[in-house]
């Protein structure tokens, strides 16, 4: 994976919306291989970073911070 995406779980702050989607963008960016996606291809690539930026809010709304794994 890409070493420059930013970790968003912090303790004291959380992640906003923003950077949120911009993680998600960037995953998708990375799994994709396009930095843009072609007009035939766009509707699915929002449609993915829309979905990985809930999922990825969704996780960082529940983690219980001090949890260990």
């Amino acid at each position: 994976m890409c070493r420059s995406i930013k970790v968003l779980r912090e303790r004291d702050v959380a992640a906003d919306d923003d950077e949120i989607a911009a993680a998600a963008l960037q995953y998708v960016r990375k799994i994709s291989g396009y930095r843009a996606p072609s007009k035939a291809n766009e509707e699915v690539f929002n449609a993915a970073v829309d979905e990985i930026a809930l999922a990825s809010k969704r996780l960082l709304t529940t983690l219980r911070y001090g949890a260990r794994a």
